[in-house]
């Protein structure tokens, strides 16, 4: 029996979407988005790989060996799927699956380090680690690992079009990689405030509302701690040092 005889013996069209998206198992449709055309699989848990729009046998032909399951095409990603970012990270170590949901929490528009989402997990010692399983992201740009940057605050790779794609993506989001780059280059870590004494990353919501006559850059965590300051507990950088 083919797929639309079984969702006709289910009730027609009308068959709850779950059902539907368990028939189906692992498909595949292209969405537009900031980055223009995306292949986007998913399956009745949530969406499962994402890649630059480009031939559809490669990308089968990837997801195969990634994930070990077959994939077919349909018409379209259910809009719910990508409204609520719902992701099926099956295949994934528990490691993995901790790097990745920690990053899909970043807000749009700041970054973090490496260093920070190892810390955050309880794994400060993993940076490296965080590292691979962020290189090997199959839900990039949704699980947004263009927001993580090296500890030294320069932009880095992005496996999703390299380094100006990623720059690209956060000039849409609204932050500015150049300037974290220049502050990279100064040494400048995080940003305090001198009238609150509180640092922060420098794309926090927090720091960016910090005139320029009250900013103070600081080059490590012990350094704004000598200070006087303390952590923002919103960005949390203290757990990034």
């Amino acid at each position: 029996m083919n797929l639309t005889a079984e969702l006709r013996n289910l009730g027609d069209v009308r068959a709850p979407e779950s059902l539907r998206l368990s028939l189906l198992g692992d498909a595949y449709a292209e969405i537009d988005s900031e980055m223009g055309r995306l292949l986007v699989a998913f399956n009745a848990g949530g969406i499962s790989a994402v890649n630059r729009a480009g031939r559809s046998d490669d990308f089968e032909l990837w997801f195969g060996r990634r994930m070990g399951r077959p994939l077919k095409r349909v018409d379209a990603v259910p809009e719910h799927l990508v409204r609520k970012l719902r992701f099926d990270l099956r295949g994934l170590t528990p490691f993995e699956r901790d790097v990745l949901l920690k990053t899909a929490q970043i807000p749009r528009g700041q970054v973090r380090s490496y260093g920070w989402v190892a810390r955050e997990i309880g794994r400060p010692a993993a940076v490296r680690a965080v590292g691979t399983a962020l290189a090997n992201n199959p839900i990039p740009y949704f699980i947004p690992c263009h927001r993580v940057v090296r500890s030294d605050g320069v932009i880095g790779n992005y496996g999703m079009g390299g380094p100006e794609a990623k720059k690209q993506i956060l000039r849409l989001e609204g932050a500015d990689p150049d300037a974290i780059e220049a502050w990279a280059r100064r040494g400048v870590r995080y940003h305090g405030s001198d009238t609150t004494h509180i640092f922060c990353f420098p794309t926090c919501s927090h720091a960016r509302r910090v005139q320029e006559r009250h900013r103070v850059g600081f080059g490590s965590e012990r350094e704004a701690f000598a200070a006087g300051y303390r952590p923002c507990k919103v960005c949390r950088p203290a757990l990034a040092a």
